[in-house]
């Protein structure tokens, strides 16, 4: 058998000549140089420097010497300002015709717009002890609410002239709807409808004010805390202040017990307007019972996040957020005839039959107003 054969170690030359091809082989890296720092040029010279440049060269003949050159490469011009707002008052002009709104009236809500904005801007308006802030509300919160009142709920308000023109009054209403926006639409229905334009000073519960957000704007429209103390202020301000004793047990009720007044309270109320000696003005409101129909009660999911309630309706919480949209029911607010509290003496209020009388009075008033509003109404939405 031939012997096997043996392999023999590399000699030394043949290791040199591996390792200087292998060192030709790889490629020797070579510095950068340092990068110059980049110069930004003024806009006004790079426009010209881009101008000069015949392929890049757009306006022939020569640019109107009153138009700004724009800094981009294109040499676009820039209009004038005024020319752009010019455009747009005529692009709103054009929409508003479309809408039916005469172009004055356009302007109109334009100059009222910019005339607030630079009164924000430089402090010129004013914010009571309360925190009602009087330009805020005429000029963004009514606006806000105005297109549901009129073209959504379609609010008609009857006895306004029972609302006096002047000095303090308590506007007692009933309380429902599951979104309380009830509230709202009687602060406007007073606002717009009365000839002197009064403001309805609500009072809320603390859970309004906590909110965030909700809070503040509910203090920047004129609402407060439901308590005696801010109460008696008002009322020595002459304010007209509004209250809903039924608070979230009306609000929260079942659709089952539409229309059915729940508890006062305690008369605190009263109490207020017999120590100020102001009248009591009943309010009737019906068409908030039918935005959300209440059909049931998330009891788990109110107490898991500190809610008086979690209703369940049949769009919420089925279509999520768009449930939230109330339906459009028709809306008849009436406010009675105004009961006095001035002939009862300084000391009425600490009288508790009194007070309790004087509760249950308001009470039925209102209940019984809304029974003969609900057969004068021919349809729940129209």
């Amino acid at each position: 058998r031939p012997a096997p054969k043996v392999r023999s170690a590399p000699s030394r030359r043949a290791s040199r000549q591996a390792g200087e091809r292998r060192t030709r082989s790889a490629p020797t890296p070579v510095p950068e140089a340092p990068r110059a720092p980049r110069v930004r040029l003024d806009p006004r010279e790079k426009a010209r420097r881009d101008a000069a440049r015949p392929h890049l060269r757009i306006a022939e003949p020569p640019l109107d010497p009153t138009v700004h050159v724009a800094p981009g490469r294109t040499g676009l011009p820039l209009p004038d300002v005024g020319d752009a707002l010019a455009a747009v008052v005529g692009l709103l002009r054009f929409g508003a015709e479309a809408a039916g709104i005469s172009p004055e009236d356009i302007e109109r809500r334009v100059a009222q717009v910019l005339a607030y904005i630079r009164r924000r801007v430089e402090g010129d308006y004013d914010v009571d002890d309360f925190g009602y802030d009087a330009d805020f509300t005429e000029n963004v919160f009514y606006p806000m609410l105005r297109p549901i009142y009129r073209r959504w709920f379609r609010v008609e308000v009857r006895g306004i002239e029972n609302i006096p023109a002047t000095g303090g009054a308590l506007v007692v209403s009933n309380h429902s709807g599951t979104i309380a926006i009830d509230s709202l639409m009687v602060q406007l229905a007073i606002h717009d409808e009365h000839p002197q334009r009064r403001v309805m000073r609500a009072l809320g519960a603390d859970l309004v004010f906590q909110t965030p957000f909700l809070g503040t704007i509910a203090r920047r429209s004129g609402s407060t805390l439901a308590t005696n103390s801010d109460a008696d202020r008002l009322f020595a301000e002459g304010e007209l202040v509004g209250v809903f004793p039924e608070g979230f047990k009306g609000v929260g009720k079942p659709f089952s017990e539409r229309y059915k007044l729940q508890r006062f309270g305690r008369g605190g109320f009263v109490s207020a307007a017999l120590s100020a000696q102001v009248p009591i003005i009943p309010c009737s409101v019906v068409g908030a019972e039918e935005i959300a129909p209440i059909i049931g009660n998330m009891s788990t999911v109110a107490r898991l996040f500190g809610l008086p309630y979690a209703p369940i309706t049949p769009t919420f919480p089925l279509f999520g957020p768009l449930g939230l949209i109330p339906l459009p029911s028709k809306w008849i607010i009436e406010f009675g005839e105004p009961i006095p509290t001035d002939s009862q003496g300084p000391g009425a209020a600490d009288d508790p039959m009194l007070v309790f009388d004087l509760t249950d009075q308001v009470r039925e008033t209102i209940q019984q107003t809304l029974y003969t509003l609900l057969m004068q109404r021919r349809s729940v939405f129209f």
